[in-house]
């Protein structure tokens, strides 16, 4: 997975790196989601999309900097953030239970 799949300005993008890309895209785009729903509600807000995108985003980077380039600094910096994103799904899933049987 990393031959080059096609070269853009000089850059070699391999497989790893369209996994990579795609982590960046995703943790980074989840600003642009919070920001059209605090934009929305006139209020800050964190929307569950938001965390779906950490997620995501983060386990691609994991997968990314563990597999393709075996890097511990990306690994590192990407491991507690899927962390986060998925305690505050479990928080909004364990909350949208409680809502739901409340009636």
């Amino acid at each position: 997975m990393n031959e080059a799949l096609i070269i853009i300005f000089g850059i070699k993008v391999t497989a790893w790196k369209l996994i990579g890309y795609s982590g960046v895209f995703l943790f980074a785009g989840r600003w642009f989601v919070q920001l059209a729903a605090s934009k929305a509600s006139g209020k800050p807000v964190m929307p569950t999309l938001f965390w779906y995108m950490s997620a995501i985003g983060s386990v691609l980077l994991l997968a990314y900097f563990i597999f393709g380039k075996n890097d511990s600094v990306g690994v590192m910096s990407n491991l507690f953030p899927l962390f986060v994103a998925l305690y505050n799904l479990y928080l909004d899933s364990k909350n949208k239970k409680r809502l739901a049987a409340l009636g």
